[in-house]
């Protein structure tokens, strides 16, 4: 499956790269010209239609239109608060320039009038809502990120991108071969993370340096997507085809430790129905830490078919190929951090972790007239992941370690499919939006089993393949014969997951002041009896553990009240499920799903007509069905626990003046235990391990408009990860290995840039005092963050 997948891919590719050789030996007329203010200044960022389509003009006012017919043409300059033109232009065959076009504003009349139409976080409609209504009549925290963050932060990683969404902490992944997030005291796993609407795998961590946007929806968004913890969704949004104009953009990354980037971004349109993109990067990289490298390759093709003026349909797909090596940082002696420096490598120096993952996906869009719209969406993606590794670097008190080596193989195939109807209509005089919707994934995840390495005995049953000690780096690799074992496949177990489920959600608009959002979803999840396949005999056996069906309702209940038109005040209630596995005590069948009730409440504020964002969000998320080993037989499982998350998230964002651009935050959670078995449990109150007690953030870029020095960049950016718990959380009876606490800390970056015409350097400091800490993962994952670094970026948009 995979390598059809992938062939398909290519072949995707190959289509685009004939469409644009055809497209090139096309004879077509093009259109330029410039626009500017009544005082001779250049009219930048100004609407430029013709026919069905426009663009806007550039820094220098400058705007072109390409695969014209010729003949006559009305040609319309318009911006919001500025008096709108129309001119006949003749276009004859070849390159045809226009006279300037001289519109009634002055520059600071224009300058005006593009602060005040900026629209705030809270007005722009988020494709992850699944219909278009602005953030302020949601009664749940939203959080964008946008491309400009990205490109002045200069992000390579979803995870950077991700420390600017406050409630949500980076937590330490095994191995670190991946990227690990929390939100509201819950682990977001794959289920949590989409692209483009569809669920991804972050497996060998999304390429972040070509997404337009990352969408957050904190808390339970179990009514739009199903089966998803309650800290969050978060939604990648890659660049689409554009129609305006043939360009692109050519840029080179290069950093500390031997980084090197290139990124390529090419878009055009073959004719008025059909537009194409292309984005490509190439990476390579070693590491502060010893040993470790990185090398990936990124493709994104995408093509948009413009069928009619109510039906479009998006094609896109991409393919990541991400090598990388396993690296489990520092790991601890006696449950106490190692104090070797950073940049020691403790993993085998043979070790790998190499990913392969290809998405295709087609979206369908068709308006039925200015009410009532159709979205379709279908996906597909495959993930293998090849992996060799030493783990868990947990030494005794002595600093000795009984190394274990891991093989695994593993290979995901995934199918999706949305089918979305929304609508608005009014009843009585009361308007509504209607969203309706039905959803469902299969997947299936085939695991390989090999014949173990692990000869050495430790006690009884356990084996190692070596001892060393991990206070010493000279014993890491000894004797110097020490060479990758061969590996022997025995088995491969398939696993499968089956989720479908439909929903309703209406927005009912009271007044115009009060509104109420109120929905419904049933989910329906099996999961059935893994199968086993004996390599070589090529028999096949069932799973000991029966199929597991869940079924669950989750509601949505939320009241808005919006004083006015720049305030928004909400309540809401909301709750989701998550499976749960092992054998019910109660019913000597599979457990049933927990239902996890969540409570929000919020006001959302813009103030300076848009221009500056502040909202406040406090929640408090319940399970009291959480399930835990039975105390009356250790090997069956029992609904006696219960968990609390409570917090308060407080978002800034906005643009005070034309080129200025901030977005700041702060995040407290507090995530524990409630209830746990009297002699065995965990104990009440204490913090979770992997939360994160407090995170904050801030981040400021400002580029000059006018002056001899236009277009000079300057920016910095603080991030804070407050104090945490790594380790295991402490038993009633002492049988945990116990909690590894660790200090906050912040980072501070500082940027500076300069842009000229179609060419852009920008480099940044990352971590300017050097900080040193630590992200742990339970015992054994003991991972610095990275040193003081330099970055830089140098761009030619064509």
């Amino acid at each position: 499956m995979k390598t059809k997948f992938t062939s398909m891919l290519c072949v995707y590719l190959l289509l685009a790269v004939f469409s644009i050789t055809v497209f090139a030996q096309k004879t077509k007329s093009t259109l330029s010209g410039t626009v500017k203010t009544n005082d001779g200044s250049a009219a930048s960022h100004v609407t430029v239609s013709l026919k069905s389509v426009s663009t806007q003009t550039d820094e220098n006012g400058r705007f072109i239109f390409r695969n014209l017919t010729a003949g006559t043409y009305q040609l319309r300059i318009s911006a919001v608060g500025i008096k709108t033109m129309q001119i006949e232009v003749r276009v004859k065959e070849g390159e045809n320039e226009t006279n300037t076009i001289v519109i009634a504003e002055s520059a600071s009349q224009l300058q005006e009038v593009a602060i005040s139409a900026y629209k705030s976080s809270n007005s722009k409609p988020t494709t992850l809502g699944k219909v278009a209504i602005p953030p302020r009549d949601l009664p749940q925290s939203v959080q964008i990120i946008t491309n400009q963050v990205i490109r002045d932060q200069q992000v390579d990683r979803l995870g950077d991108v991700m420390r600017n969404v406050n409630g949500v902490a980076l937590g330490a992944n095994r191995g670190g071969v991946g990227e690990n997030f929390y939100a509201r005291g819950y682990s977001l796993g794959s289920n949590n993370i989409f692209k483009n609407g569809a669920r991804t795998s972050i497996g060998g961590s999304p390429e972040a340096s070509t997404l337009e946007s990352v969408e957050v929806l904190k808390g339970s968004a179990a009514l739009l997507y199903g089966g998803v913890t309650g800290g969050a969704v978060v939604n990648m949004v890659t660049k689409k085809p554009r129609f305006d104009r043939t360009g692109g953009e050519a840029s080179f990354r290069t950093g500390s430790y031997d980084q090197y980037k290139g990124i390529v971004d090419f878009y055009t349109p073959l004719d008025e129905k059909v537009a194409i993109r292309l984005i490509a990067t190439g990476e390579e990289a070693g590491s502060f830490r010893d040993n470790v490298k990185s090398k990936r390759v990124y493709v994104n093709p995408s093509l948009l078919y413009k069928v009619n003026d109510k039906t479009e349909i998006l094609l896109q797909g991409d393919y990541l190929n991400s090598d990388f090596t396993p690296d489990f940082g520092l790991g601890t002696i006696g449950n106490k951090l190692n104090s070797l420096g950073r940049n020691v490598f403790i993993n085998t120096n043979w070790a790998y972790n190499k990913t392969n993952t290809a998405t295709g996906q087609l979206v369908l869009n068709h308006k039925f007239n200015n009410d009532w719209k159709l979205n379709v969406n279908i996906s597909i993606q495959s993930y293998d992941r090849d992996y060799f590794s030493a783990e868990r670097p947990a030494a005794d008190a002595n600093g000795f370690w009984n190394r274990v080596l891991t093989r695994s193989n593993i290979k995901e195939l995934t199918f999706n499919q949305q089918i979305n109807l929304t609508g608005g209509f009014k009843t009585a005089g009361i308007k509504h939006i209607l969203l309706v919707g039905a959803d469902a994934d299969q997947s299936k995840t085939t695991s390989g089993g090999f014949a173990s390495t692990n000869v050495l005995p430790v006690v009884g049953v356990k084996t190692y393949y070596d001892r060393v000690n991990i206070s010493d780096p000279s014993s890491f690799n000894q004797p110097s014969n020490f060479n990758m074992p061969n590996t022997t496949l025995l088995t491969n177990t398939d696993a499968e997951v089956f989720r479908i489920g439909g929903f309703v959600q209406d927005l009912v608009a009271l007044t115009t002041q009060f509104k109420v959002l109120a929905g419904v979803r049933w989910s329906f999840q099996k999961t059935p009896t893994t199968t086993i396949n004996t390599v070589a005999t090529g028999v096949e056996t069932k799973g000991t553990v029966k199929d597991k069906i869940d079924k669950a309702f989750s509601p949505k209940f939320g009241l808005i009240y919006e004083p006015f038109k720049t305030t928004s005040l909400y309540v809401s209630y909301a709750n989701n499920f998550t499976s749960n596995s092992g054998t019910d005590i109660a019913t000597n069948g599979p457990m049933g799903p927990s239902i996890i009730d969540q409570y929000e409440a919020g006001v959302k504020n813009d103030f300076l007509e848009g221009k500056l964002s502040v909202n406040l969000t406090v929640y408090k998320i319940k399970n009291d069905k959480f399930a835990q080993t039975a105390l009356a037989d250790p090997t069956k499982r029992e609904f006696s626990g219960a968990t609390a998350s409570d917090g308060v998230e407080v978002d800034l964002s906005g643009v005070i003046v034309k080129g200025l651009n901030f977005l700041a935050g702060y995040s407290y959670n507090y995530m524990r235990y409630t209830s746990t078995l009297a002699t065995s449990g965990i104990v009440e109150g204490e913090r979770l391990v992997g939360t994160t007690k407090n995170t904050a953030n801030a981040t400021i870029f400002y580029t000059l408009q006018n002056g001899a020095i236009k277009g000079l960049k300057l920016g910095a950016s603080a991030f804070y990860t407050g104090d945490r718990n790594g380790g295991r959380n402490t038993t009633k009876n002492g049988s945990s290995s116990g909690i590894i606490p660790l200090k906050g800390f912040t980072t501070i970056d500082l940027s500076a840039g300069y842009s000229w015409k179609k060419l852009s350097l920008l480099g940044k400091l990352s971590n300017i005092t050097n900080e040193l800490n630590y992200f742990v993962h339970e015992n054994y994952s003991v991972n610095p963050i990275p040193p003081r670094q330099f970055l830089t970026t140098l761009s030619y948009k064509f």
